[in-house]
């Protein structure tokens, strides 16, 4: 598990790709809880997953800090 994403995960930062419209993030409501749960959007669906399950998609779909087109930068 990296621990640069883990941390990036939770001050709110949105992994992505804005061309498959893939994103993986942790809510606002997430931050702070001792087993968070995640967002992986993937096109129209949303499904919540674990820490990490998030990191995984993160590393298997070699997504990337962006910017979420309706959340922006940051999902706080």
């Amino acid at each position: 598990m990296s621990v640069m994403q883990t941390s990036e995960l939770k001050t709110g930062r949105i992994f992505g790709d804005n061309s498959t419209e893939e994103y993986v993030y942790m809510p606002a409501g997430e931050m702070g809880v001792e087993h968070p749960l995640c967002v992986y959007e993937n096109q129209a669906r949303r499904d919540d997953v674990t820490l990490d399950e998030a990191l995984r998609l993160i590393r298997v779909r070699s997504l990337r800090p962006t910017r979420h087109p309706r959340l922006g930068e940051s999902s706080c």
